[in-house]
């Protein structure tokens, strides 16, 4: 027997018109590529997303074809959220940070169809426009009067002129729940990227669950600033959660340094904020030194790598900000785990507390996770044994858009996503990240977690960042090192910070080294590339062994 209920899709498309109905006045607020700030409604964006699902009729795009954006946080950018994926095409969002030539083979991979972008990415369009054949039509996401009289690519248009004879009535097609609606390339430190193809349910699904009171606990209420760009896995899918929720959205546009950030925060009201540790570290950097404080700001996500637990102090004992530390993948779009603390643990001490919220945090409804070892046996929820991490769910990938299926089946021939990470989880259901597989530390037959020596680095008040990385030992196979970039005006030494880890963590897991860079090299999304950080130190060898 089945029940009785409406069967209706679950669709982008459904979640701008229910914003436009119920949240129809709320701000949407964009700092612009030209400086200025932006202000208009959900009914706009609901009105504007439907002139864009007209021009792209008139354009002759069909269903599933895909659409590009290169553009930053901004009014526009969400626009081509819901009247790409509303109308039945693919938004494809592209990182504008990645070489000219890596965008070039993903245009050419995607086969986008149209490209859209803001005018502080025209010297790269100008250099991949020739060598992608399949888009064909060039779109300047601005007013007709900002586009340049000859910028050398065929047939550009400004989105403004393009959008503003299209009527704003628009019937979004009732499309299959699991039609892809956007499509995002992970970073592809190795080879080529890869690219995951969401579909309609799984975003919808994901909007529902990020919008939860133990994940990002979004309202009405809120006034929401996404530091974490719309180009890297929808922004964490705060838009859509923003429409489903009808906060108040606020955009910083290309200005993502500390003071940019923290004045916006404060002109309108930002009670919630989200993005990676590297953004927030710029952002402390100019608070603290100038003695400045957060009026409004009540809570911050921060995910993407690890959050130092230096960082999480910082802001919820210096700042009164509640930080809530996020784990996930593109692969995962992206949410798999979120730490917010139970009933039970409201009675701990500050320091008990502070050792959960360190963690990656616990599942969110709709992920399963375990951790595996060497042969694929399911470790124990101990918070001691740790192993490859594996995830299933229904916004979590199946297959790679053309290409193959990372899936490993279990007993049961249900598959499970390797993550890449090593994590342990302990019996509340807290997961840890105790490092990528790849990056693993393993010395004398034990493993040394790099993001632990990392996290103790990140405490010294002199350390800006801190990379770890194992090299090859004659003895122990290998043993760990710290490189680690100085703050502006401040110093400390070697044998000061070797000391600094005295007390903090077994002396065998010290570092035998620390050697000081200028800089941490990090990759398109903020992360820390040890790739690279290896081949800068390429024939470095181990104090004492010959």
């Amino acid at each position: 027997m089945q029940g009785l209920m409406q069967n209706q899709p679950l669709l982008i498309s459904s979640l701008i018109d229910f914003a436009e109905r119920h949240h129809g006045d709320a701000q949407i607020v964009s700092r612009r590529v030209e400086g200025d700030i932006h202000r208009y409604t959900y009914r706009d964006l609901a009105a504007r997303s439907r002139q864009l699902a007209n021009a792209l009729d008139g354009l002759g795009l069909a269903q599933g074809e895909r659409v590009a954006s290169l553009a930053w946080n901004g009014y526009r950018h969400m626009e081509m959220y819901f009247g790409v994926s509303g109308s039945g095409r693919v938004l494809h969002t592209i990182n504008p940070r990645l070489h000219p030539e890596q965008i070039a083979w993903i245009v050419g991979h995607a086969e986008d169809r149209v490209l859209c972008f803001d005018m502080s990415f025209l010297p790269i369009i100008q250099a991949v426009h020739a060598k992608c054949p399949t888009v064909k039509q060039w779109v300047a996401l601005c007013d007709a009067d900002k586009l340049p009289a000859d910028t050398g690519i065929p047939g550009l248009v400004s989105y403004e002129a393009w959008i503003a004879a299209q009527n704003r009535q628009y019937d979004w097609p009732q499309l299959d729940e699991n039609t892809a609606s956007s499509m995002c390339y992970t970073s592809g430190t190795t080879g080529n990227p890869k690219a995951v193809l969401y579909s309609h349910r799984s975003t919808v699904l994901h909007a529902y669950a990020a919008a939860l009171p133990d994940v990002m606990c979004l309202s009405a209420r809120d006034s929401v600033l996404p530091v974490v760009p719309m180009f890297h896995v929808n922004a964490w899918g705060i838009p859509y959660s923003a429409a489903l929720t009808g906060c108040k959205l606020v955009f910083p546009g290309p200005a993502m340094d500390g003071k940019s950030l923290y004045e916006l925060m404060e002109a309108e009201s930002v009670s919630y904020a989200a993005g990676v540790p590297t953004v927030w570290q710029m952002l402390l950097g100019h608070v603290k030194p100038n003695g400045l404080r957060f009026s409004t700001l009540k809570r911050t996500v921060i995910g993407g790598s690890a959050c130092p637990p230096a960082m999480i102090a910082a802001f919820q004992d210096e700042f009164g900000v509640e930080v809530l530390h996020a784990w996930g993948m593109t692969e995962m779009s992206p949410l798999g785990t979120l730490c917010t603390l139970k009933n039970k643990h409201l009675q701990q001490s500050r320091d008990e507390q502070m050792a959960v919220l360190q963690k990656q945090g616990r599942a969110i409804f709709g992920v399963d996770m375990k951790i595996v070892d060497g042969d694929g046996k399911e470790l124990p929820w101990d918070g001691k044994s740790y192993g490859d991490l594996l995830v299933r769910g229904p916004w979590i990938l199946d297959t790679y858009f053309k290409g193959e299926s990372p899936l490993v089946k279990d007993e049961q021939g249900r598959g499970w996503f390797p993550t890449g990470d090593v994590a342990t989880i302990d019996a509340d259901g807290f997961m840890q990240i105790t490092d990528r597989s790849k990056d693993v530390i393993k010395s004398g037959g034990e493993w040394i977690s790099s993001i632990d020596i990392e996290n103790i680095a990140m405490a010294h008040p002199a350390v800006a960042m801190a990379a770890c990385i194992g090299m090859p030992h004659p003895k122990w196979d290998e043993r760990p090192i710290v490189a680690v970039a100085k703050k502006a005006g401040s110093e400390v030494s070697r044998e000061e910070l070797l000391k600094f880890y005295e007390g903090k963590t077994a002396k065998w897991q010290i570092p035998d080294d620390v050697v000081f860079v200028e800089a941490i090299p990090l990759g398109a999304t903020g992360k820390m590339l040890k790739t690279k950080l290896r081949e800068q130190l390429a024939g470095y060898v181990l104090p004492g062994v010959a």
